[in-house]
């Protein structure tokens, strides 16, 4: 059996535009300067708190800044619903290549997100996935990448062994997590890091549109 496992924010939605804005909003109330965009990309997959740590350039995780950042988003995600800014939208052809991964009777799919579950749960709802994935993995239930407890935690649930397991991700954490987990580093190129980046991360392959996912399942 085949485990294909994908990340979220970048690699399967859209979410730079309400991530970024919520950060600077975050910063702001907290009185601090934010470093920028990339930087601000630059961490996006890390478990949040820290994620948060490392933008603000601390040395450990604060809770008033990471629980600052929760109730901005928060807000932000119900203003989403009315401000088309602030959106998460499908990259292109996502909802179609999940469609044609589910019928593959020798494959199964997961996530595994930096998002805690409440968030994943989220998007999982929100676009109709409830039976889509096998095996979610979310910040709430294994080490932040690049640890490899999410994959490892995936392939327990599913069965899957290493050789027959792909991880979709747009951020060399995700591509760090799977060479640690021993299973194939796919980057898209299309997320939140750059392809130089991923492949120095280890990125096996990257692919430029969802066609090409397919012809590397199952291969050796």
């Amino acid at each position: 059996m085949n485990l294909v496992i994908f990340d979220l924010d970048g690699t399967l939605i859209n979410s730079e535009a309400i991530i970024l804005e919520a950060q600077f909003e975050t910063f702001a109330r907290c009185g601090l300067k934010h470093p920028g965009r990339e930087a601000g990309l630059g961490i996006v997959g890390l478990t949040l708190d820290i994620a948060l740590m490392r933008l603000a350039g601390l040395e450990r995780p604060d809770d008033a800044l990471t629980e600052t950042y929760r109730q901005v988003f928060g807000a932000m995600r119900l203003q989403a619903e009315s401000d088309p800014k602030l959106a998460e939208p499908l990259f292109p052809g996502v909802a179609e290549m999940l469609a044609e991964l589910s019928r593959r009777p020798d494959t199964v799919l997961g996530i595994a997100t930096g998002k805690s579950r409440r968030g994943a749960d989220y998007i999982i709802e929100r676009h109709g996935w409830g039976d889509l994935f096998a095996t979610t993995q979310t910040a709430d239930d294994a080490a932040s990448k690049p640890h490899p407890e999410m994959i490892l935690r995936a392939m327990r649930e599913t069965g899957a062994q290493p050789g027959a397991t792909l991880m979709i991700g747009d951020s060399n954490f995700d591509m760090e997590m799977a060479v640690a987990a021993g299973v194939a580093p796919v980057a898209v190129s299309w997320g939140f890091q750059s392809v130089p980046a991923l492949k120095a991360a280890g990125a096996a392959h990257v692919i430029e549109d969802w066609a090409a996912l397919p012809g590397l399942i199952g291969k050796p």
